[in-house]
This record gives structure tokens, sequence and C-alpha cells, in this order.
């Protein structure tokens, strides 16, 4: 590593440790001159001891991510390109995940200590998201880094355009690659990363989709708020019965379609607002023995939570009117605001509401491919409850 330069100095309000890579405006004392969104700067605490060096940034809510706590790392491009060797490395050598998909997350920002990055893979596309100023000026090491562990690899960048607003930067995004196909436990899907589905096919659930399709076997399946039909692909492959997909969106839905018939399995998929679609289901009195319910994320607002739970209540509550006795139900929450005690919180009063009885098998989230820092419990955003309905 290379010796540190000598870097702005950002004064903490507190002589404590801030046990956690994000520090907020509230507990920084401002410096003097004004520094550029993403710059590299030292950070001391109330009594100027050193904390820890990081990116800093003025304009939004997270002042600081503190990226090391040694005072002899230069955070520098060989300072990504090692951290990003090392990401790589779990995921291949540890989890050896290409034996399993070649759909998996290579960086899972806080969880590889590269806070404000995420990138994933799908065959030979590379979609690199930026959360953070500090990493996108980094952008070129951050390249050059992906393409020496994925020779030839296409990328696709981009940032979420209230990101940009939150950050202060501008980053325009990369040509839409063309669409590819990527493969997961011997089955075929397709992945269009910049086609506006974020890619139409979510790696977070892959272990999830495997086990919810085991216990399925011989059931007929219902897959709520389908997305891509991940979830019903993998349960008619594995020996459902039967497999019906609802959603909203007709453009995912397409998806959906395409993966069904790439793996040649006759899913029927319908597009309809499951509210409606299990309000009349109910009325005509069909009854699935394996329900999925994974929605998309509710709300980015803390404030917002009490609603997002509310929602989570209403299409439980539903989704439990058309499972019989014995019938097996997976219900998902990924809106990182709503803790896993709060969404079984929320299962407990459905149970109490319809008067049955929820016998909670397991409680999973993430791959190991999304890891997560003891430290920012937050980044475990995926909740995904298996449960036996009675």
């Amino acid at each position: 590593m290379n010796a540190p330069a000598t870097l702005p100095v950002i004064r903490l309000k507190s002589d404590r440790l801030p046990g956690h890579p994000w520090v907020w405006s509230a507990q920084v004392h401002k410096p003097e001159s004004r520094l550029p969104p993403g710059s590299v700067v030292d950070v001391v605490d109330a009594k100027d001891r050193f904390v820890g060096r990081g990116f800093w940034n003025g304009h939004a809510r997270i002042a600081l991510r503190l990226l090391t706590g040694d005072e002899h790392e230069a955070i520098d491009a060989q300072w990504i390109a090692a951290r990003i060797d090392r990401a790589v490395q779990l995921r291949r050598e540890l989890l050896q995940l290409d034996g399993v998909t070649d759909a998996w997350r290579v960086v899972h920002s806080e969880g590889d200590g590269l806070s404000g990055l995420i990138v994933d893979r799908y065959d030979d596309i590379l979609v690199v998201e930026y959360f953070a100023a500090g990493m996108w000026k980094f952008r070129d090491a951050i390249h050059a880094a992906l393409l020496r562990q994925f020779p030839g690899a296409r990328l696709y960048w981009f940032a979420e355009s209230h990101v940009q607003k939150q950050e202060s930067f501008d980053c325009r995004a990369a040509e839409a690659p063309s669409p590819v196909e990527v493969h997961e436990h011997g089955l075929r899907f397709h992945a269009a990363p910049g086609y506006g589905h974020k890619t139409g096919f979510f790696a977070d659930q892959r272990e999830n989709r495997r086990r919810f399709a085991e216990l399925a076997r011989g059931r007929r399946v219902l897959d709520l708020c389908c997305n891509a039909g991940g979830f019903a692909v993998h349960a008619m492959a594995a020996g459902a019965r039967e497999a019906v997909g609802v959603d909203m969106d007709a453009g995912i839905l397409d998806i959906a379609r395409a993966n069904a018939q790439a793996n040649s399995l006759p899913i029927r998929f319908e597009q309809a607002d499951i509210f409606e679609w299990l309000r009349q289901a109910v009325a005509r009195g069909e009854r699935y023995d394996a329900v999925i319910l994974d929605p998309a994320k509710l709300t980015r607002d803390r404030s917002k939570v009490i609603d997002a739970l509310k929602k989570y209540f209403a299409m439980n509550r539903l989704a439990l009117d058309v499972i019989p006795p014995g019938g097996l139900l997976l219900t998902c929450s990924c809106t990182g605001l709503v803790s896993e005690a709060d969404f079984l919180e929320m299962l407990r009063r459905v149970a109490l509401n319809a008067g049955r009885e929820i016998q909670i098998l397991e409680v999973r989230g993430a791959g190991a491919d999304h890891p997560v820092r003891s430290d920012v419990p937050e980044s475990r955003y995926l909740k995904a409850v298996f449960c036996r309905v009675d």
C-alpha cells in the first residue's frame, strides 16, 4: 500500500467511536473550507485521536463513509482494487458460485468494505451501481479492477437519479448492453440490465427459490408479485403440480413468459393488481397450497415504515384466504427499513386476525454473496419467512 498523503481532517463532535461506518452530518463539525463531495478525508474524534479514513460529503445525510481504521492505509486505486479482488475471491473460492450460477453479486457495498458500490454479474455483463460520490470518483479504478477479474466483460454502470441528487454527483449511465441468458441451478433465465426493470433477475433470492421449490413439489403454486417468474419456474422444474404468476407490470411478465418457455415449463402468468386478483380468486373458491409473496421495496423513507407494515399486513392477510390448511406460505420483504422483528410481528397479527395458526419453519435472507457487516445490520435487507399455515 502507498503511504497516505496529508488529507483534510474532519472532527467528530463526540470522543466515542461511531460504531458504524456511516456518520451523519449532525455528528460532525463542518470543515472551515468547502471540500468537494466524495473527498477522501481523515477523521478524528473530539480529542483529536485518529478514528479512520473515508469519503466526505457535506451535501449528503451520510456525511462520512468510513472505509478504514488503519492510519497506514491509503484510500487509492490500489486499495480499491485489493478490496474488489477480496470480494471476488470470497465468491469464487469460498462460496464456489461459478459452479452454481453465472449470476451473482460481486460487490455488496458495506458488506465488502466498499461503501457506496454494488456490482452484479450476469454472465459476461457486470452491472455497476454507484451510491456515493466518493465511489463515482474512483470509477476508472473500479472498472479496471473488475476487468482484470472478468476479462472481456461488458460493463454497464448507473446511479439512481435520487442518489445523484442526494450525493451531488453526475453519473451518465453507460449504454445498455444487449440482454443475456443466465443460468441458476441448471435453469435458464433472461437478464436485461438497463431496460427499466433493474435486470428482470434478482440473484439475492437464489437459495430461497431452490428451497421453496423443494417444499412445493406436488403442490399448486401461486407466485404473487412474481417479477420475472423465478419462484414459479424453479417450483415447476422441481415437480410442482401447477403454477400461476401474478404481477402488475406487463413488461416484466413478457420476461417471465420467456423464462418459462426457455425451460419448457407450462406456467400461466396474469397481469393484475394482487389485491384485486386475490379477492376474485377467493370469490371463486380457489385454493393454492404453496404461495409466494415477494413485493418490491415498499419505502425508502423511515417515516413511512408503519404504512409499509400496514400494506404487508393487508397482502399477507388476503393471501391466507387462498391457502388451505397445511399450505405453504413464503412471505418476503426487501424493505431494509422494516426489521425482521417488525415483519414477524406483522405475521403474528395476520394469524390472529385470520384465526389461523402460522408455523414459522425458517427465516432466511439473501444469499452469502450478499454478506452483512456485523456493524451494519440494516444492509441485511431481505427477509424470507417460510411458513406452514393451518
